[in-house]
């Protein structure tokens, strides 16, 4: 058995797979697969409607909200936030808590004025309270990222602002793991890749009176309002990914929806964060608490700054009772697991299993 800890392209629940596996030939009794239906068919149409219907369900998406599904991922997504939205008065805040926003921020930048609300810090390791924020009262939007996948920091609270000032989320490595109210915000995106689906489709979820308002230079691949008027089929959508993508909501509908995720999503964390909290210092994880991820964990081993030989020892006994990708990010070093939706508690419990008895046999 392998437990894939991977922190994108993720692993996929395996009903999901199961299912995909069972129609590639004869999709939905089409007698060829998802890969070569045409995508202006009416069994492809299906599909896209299906799985657009299904994520309202899930998130109780308002009606005046439009339901995008584009290509380019979350960094195409830096520049179509900006290309789309910057325009109204040219400039954008950007609260930057990890690699993620930094890079959505050096993105925008190119389009228009972007204002830091933080201050530079050397790491990330917290959201700071917004009381210490300083907001641009002429900014088209206020940006965050929910969750940054790389360094583990994870929001505990939806940003305030003002009500005429849109906010835009990154959401690709938390979406659907916890509920979320849509009205809050002006713009959703997400990659499909961490939590939702195969690499390849992002979903954008934009408040239908901010379209029409993008750059003159907003490349038409980019452009939410032309992408809403053709229906996400301006250009030939990922039909493939699109179709496992409505596979998983399918599956998260059958697992008591997002509540269910959320509930599974803070059981494996804590099995994980308990066993950090309660090394001595053996395992290490430097997010303030109140912002550590439920979705990705990092931590180093031996000490604050890792002990390079235990941490290659760990990654060496993982792989060879089957988790692989737990090495963290390059940036960061140390190891990371990822606790995405479709990974399941008892494979969770092995992970907490392997850190219990490294730590025995290590900790002095």
């Amino acid at each position: 058995m392998v437990i894939n800890f991977a922190a994108g392209p993720a692993k996929l629940p395996e009903e999901v797979l199961k299912e995909v596996q069972s129609n590639l030939l004869n999709c939905n009794g089409t007698g060829i697969s998802v890969m070569e239906m045409s995508h202006r068919s009416g069994n492809y149409a299906k599909i896209q409607d299906a799985a657009i219907a299904d994520l309202r369900e899930l998130l109780n998406i308002p009606k005046n909200y439009k339901v995008l599904l584009m290509q380019g991922g979350g960094t195409g997504q830096f520049a179509a936030v900006a290309m789309n939205l910057i325009g109204r008065t040219g400039t954008a805040d950007y609260v930057i808590t990890g690699s993620w926003s930094a890079k959505a921020a050096k993105e925008a930048a190119q389009y228009g004025k972007v204002n830091a609300v933080l201050p530079k810090v050397d790491k990330y390791t917290d959201v700071p309270r917004q009381k210490d924020w300083k907001l641009d009262p002429n900014a088209s939007y206020v940006y965050y990222c929910d969750n940054e996948t790389v360094e583990g920091v994870e929001f505990d609270f939806v940003p305030e602002v003002a009500a005429n000032v849109p906010l835009a989320c990154d959401m690709s490595s938390n979406f659907l793991s916890r509920p979320i109210d849509v009205s809050k915000f002006g713009l959703i995106f997400a990659g499909a890749q961490k939590n939702i689906g195969p690499a390849g489709v992002t979903v954008i979820i934009v408040r239908e009176d901010l379209l029409g308002k993008h750059l003159k230079c907003t490349p038409s691949i980019l452009n939410f309002e032309l992408m809403d008027k053709n229906s996400s089929l301006l250009n030939t959508p990922p039909t493939f990914g699109i179709y496992v993508m409505g596979l998983v909501f399918q599956w998260i509908k059958r697992h008591q929806g997002i509540e269910g995720m959320a509930r599974l999503a803070k059981a494996k964390s804590k099995l994980i964060y308990d066993i950090i909290n309660e090394s001595n210092g053996f395992y290490y994880c430097p997010v303030e608490s109140h912002v550590r991820s439920h979705m990705n964990v990092p931590f180093r081993i031996g000490s604050a700054a890792g002990n390079d030989a235990l941490e290659k020892e760990f990654l060496a006994k993982a792989e060879a009772e089957g988790m692989i990708q737990l090495k963290g990010h390059r940036s960061v070093g140390g190891i990371r697991a990822s606790l995405y939706n479709a990974i399941t508690l008892d494979e969770t419990q092995q992970l907490a299993k392997l850190m219990l008895s490294f730590y025995e046999k290590n900790k002095n």
